[in-house]
């Protein structure tokens, strides 16, 4: 019987406590906090999608200049080739 009388006082003040806590406005700010956090999700969320997308960027003009330094590479060797066949012996 002590048990069971002790549990429901626990169970009172706890309502108690939630009552007391609603009357001060606590659960009010549910709504902000949930908006801010998601707010911060979304902007997390497109801060990584831009370094991913620069990443990707970066990659594809680091490869137009490896192609670019291929191509003068391979021209200059055209004509050196070019000049060691029909230059000045």
């Amino acid at each position: 019987m002590c048990a069971s009388s002790r549990a429901s006082w626990v169970v009172a003040a706890s309502i108690g406590a939630v009552e007391a806590l609603k009357d001060q406005g606590i659960c009010r700010w549910n709504y902000p906090l949930r908006s801010h956090q998601q707010k911060a999700k979304n902007n997390i969320r497109s801060y990584y999608e831009a370094t991913k997308l620069s990443a990707q960027s970066s990659s594809a003009i680091s490869s137009k200049v490896t192609n670019d330094k291929l191509k003068q590479s391979e021209e200059s060797l055209r004509k050196v080739m070019y000049l060691s066949c029909w230059g000045p012996n």
